[in-house]
């Protein structure tokens, strides 16, 4: 990558990498990033095309349409693989993942980078994006399709609970036409299939089992 890119700093730039990695399922914000990486703007911005371009990372895009909504503009930042995550934050076992303050937003990362890497091998790469609003609706990601949208939600704990679905439940309301149904699913931590009302809980295990994000009309 050194070479390819020319990067002179090598020091700089794994800090850099280590910075991305904390910020795995945030908001990307360049000026942010750069202040605490010791670089400018720019710089930044080069080497998340580096990133890029070798399959490190994604920008996953927020959710945009003429939907008279305060809706955030900047994409989140997702890492392809996990497991490179954890080894950049330090996390070496088991038990500092699951004690770890970002498990969260590296469990997000896993389910919307899984979905990513299955619909690009499906030749469904595009309609993903993120929803969040001024007043606290989001959603960890959006699947479009022609005739039908899906809410995924992404927690890892291990224990079921029926306010996961309140937050998506919000943007359902907002997205829901009579030409395009809207459907919510969570994918968390635990080990049981659930089929509530309000949507699907389905286990981070059983992800892979379920194709639910190719489904027209789930």
């Amino acid at each position: 990558m050194r070479t390819v890119s020319n990067v002179g700093d090598l020091a700089t730039f794994q800090r850099f990498v280590e910075l991305c990695a904390g910020r795995s399922a945030q908001l990307l914000n360049h000026s942010s990033l750069a202040g605490d990486c010791g670089v400018s703007q720019p710089t930044v911005k080069a080497w998340l095309g580096i990133l890029e371009a070798t399959f490190l990372v994604f920008r996953l895009p927020a959710f945009h349409s003429n939907l008279r909504k305060r809706l955030v503009k900047m994409p989140k930042l997702h890492f392809h693989d996990t497991g490179l995550v954890c080894w950049l934050l330090g996390i070496r076992t088991l038990e500092q993942l699951r004690a770890h303050p970002l498990r969260g937003a590296i469990f997000e990362t896993w389910v919307v980078s899984e979905i990513v890497k299955y619909r690009t091998n499906q030749g469904e790469a595009g309609g993903l994006s993120f929803y969040r609003d001024r007043n606290g609706a989001e959603a960890d990601l959006i699947i479009e399709r022609p005739s039908s949208v899906t809410l995924v939600e992404a927690k890892s704990a291990e224990t079921p609970s029926s306010s996961w679905l309140q937050g998506a439940r919000r943007v359902q309301r907002h997205l829901t036409t009579s030409s395009r149904p809207c459907s919510v699913v969570v994918a968390y931590g635990g080990d049981q299939l659930q089929q509530r009302t309000a949507g699907s809980l389905i286990p981070w295990d059983k992800l892979h089992e379920t194709d639910f994000w190719m489904q027209e009309g789930f």
